[in-house]
Parts: structure tokens; C-alpha cells; sequence
């Protein structure tokens, strides 16, 4: 099943696009909630280019890494990527009020789709509220 989240983002489209693919932004916005954190990020943005983010919990108990391969870019319009047997697509588009940006990606068995939509989105506002208070200032 596809499960899409998205948000807009009260900044320029070039300081969403750089925070998106950047991995000293990346560590910086990319958790579900305020026990979570990205200690490590690294980015080939290119078609075929490998990314991977480590994502641990802050007390410890867990970790995982966040990796796959980028299958299609299309500046400041989508990135595409490929992570595990799932793919997932990023659209930004530029609107009166900022950036629309949409994420879309192939669910998983393992949480139900409500639990998997709220992390997503939990993530995509963190992206939003970096972009806003840190970046585009």
C-alpha cells in the first residue's frame, strides 16, 4: 500500500531543496519525536548514489540504519529512491505560501499504515519546522 504525508513550508524552494538532500541538515531534523535522533548522515545525490542515515533512540536502546539508493532527481521538482524492496517519491512544489512538499512511500508489514503515516509525518514537520526556524532565516 502507498502512504503519502505532506506539509508546506513557509521558505524559498532553494533552502528546501539544500536541507532535504544535505547531510549536516539531515542529522538535524530527521526523527519521529524528541527521543529520537539522526546521529549520522551521508549523501551521494545523484541517480545511482547511495544514501544512509543512522537513527538511534537517545536513551540507547535502539538503532537502525535509514539507507537505499536515489533512482531519480529532478531538481527542485522530486527525488525518487529505492530503500530495502520499497521505493518512495518526493515532490516539492513551489506555491503562494512556500513549498508544498509531499513524501509518498511503499508501506511495510511490520506497524500498522497509521503508525507508519504519523512517524512519516511526525518527520516531514520536524523537516518544516528546521527549514523555518533554522534555515531560512
Amino acid at each position: 500500500m502507498r502512504i503519502t504525508v505532506a506539509t508546506t513550508i513557509a521558505a524559498p524552494m532553494d533552502a528546501v531543496w539544500k536541507a532535504y538532500s544535505n547531510p549536516d541538515d539531515i542529522v538535524q531534523w530527521n526523527a519521529a519525536s524528541d527521543d529520537w535522533h539522526t546521529t549520522r548522515s551521508t549523501v551521494d545525490f545523484r541517480p545511482g548514489g547511495k544514501f544512509s542515515s543512522r537513527m538511534e533512540a537517545k536513551d540507547g536502546s535502539f538503532g537502525f540504519d535509514f539507507e537505499g539508493t536515489y533512482t531519480t532527481i529532478i531538481t527542485n521538482e522530486r527525488i525518487e529512491y529505492a530503500f530495502g524492496d520499497r521505493q518512495a517519491v518526493v515532490e516539492f512544489q513551489e506555491v503562494p505560501s512556500g513549498v508544498h512538499v509531499q513524501v509518498s512511500f511503499d508501506s511495510e508489514e511490520t506497524h500498522s499504515i497509521e503508525q507508519q503515516r504519523d512517524g512519516w509525518q511526525a518527520i516531514l514537520n520536524r523537516f518544516k519546522f528546521h527549514v523555518e526556524n533554522h534555515v531560512a532565516r
